[in-house]
C-alpha cells in the first residue's frame, strides 16, 4: 500500500456487512438498525460491498445510505483512507483500513483471539461479547443460537463507539468515487 497514507479523518464513515464467514459477521437487521442510527445522528455513511455482496449491501444501506462497491483493493483502500471510521466484523476490510490508518469500530465475534486477529496499531474500539460461548472455537457458523457475542451490540453503543473514534456529523454532501 505505498502511497496510500492516512492525513486527516474523513466526513464519512464506512459499514462493511460483509464476510467470509458467517461467524465473524453482525446480523444484517442489525447493521441496517446501526445505518439508519449514524445517518439520523448526522454522520454520513457509505456502505461497501465486495464481490457477491450487493444484496447484503443493499439491505444494511436501506434508503439512508449509498452502496459503493470498489472494483479492486486499491480502490477500498482508498475510500478508506479517507473515512472518519469504519464499521466491520473480523475480516478483511477491518485490516485493509489499519493497513491505511483509519481508525476501526470493530464487531468482533471471539471465534478467534482479538489479540491476535483484531486491527492493529489503529485507533480501534472492539463490541461484542468476548467471553461468549463462541470463544476460541474458530467456528464458520455460529454454533449458539441468536449470535449472541454480535446480536446484544445496539446500533447507539456502535455510535458511541464511531464518536469516540473522531466521526462528525458531515457538512454538505459530496460525491465520493467508486
Amino acid at each position: 500500500m505505498r502511497g496510500v497514507r492516512r492525513t486527516t479523518a474523513g466526513d464519512y464513515v464506512v459499514v462493511h456487512p460483509g464476510a467470509s464467514v458467517e461467524a465473524r459477521s453482525c446480523p444484517p437487521e442489525q447493521l441496517r438498525d446501526v445505518v439508519e442510527t449514524l445517518a439520523t445522528a448526522g454522520l454520513r455513511v457509505l456502505v461497501t460491498a465486495g464481490p457477491g455482496e450487493k444484496t447484503i449491501g443493499g439491505y444494511v444501506a436501506g434508503t439512508v445510505a449509498p452502496v459503493v462497491t470498489p472494483p479492486t483493493l486499491t480502490d477500498l483502500a482508498q475510500l478508506l483512507t479517507g473515512a472518519s471510521c469504519l464499521v466491520v466484523g473480523n475480516t478483511g476490510p477491518a485490516h485493509l483500513a489499519a493497513a491505511v490508518g483509519t481508525p476501526v469500530v470493530s464487531l468482533f465475534a471471539p471465534t478467534v483471539p482479538y489479540a491476535q486477529w483484531g486491527p492493529y496499531r489503529v485507533p480501534a474500539v472492539r463490541l461484542g461479547v468476548a467471553g461468549a460461548p463462541c470463544r476460541d472455537t474458530r467456528a464458520t457458523s455460529c454454533p449458539v443460537p441468536g449470535h449472541p457475542c454480535l446480536s446484544a451490540v445496539g446500533p447507539d453503543e456502535v455510535l458511541g463507539a464511531v464518536t469516540r473514534l473522531g466521526a462528525r456529523p458531515a457538512g454538505p454532501a459530496r460525491e465520493v468515487a467508486a
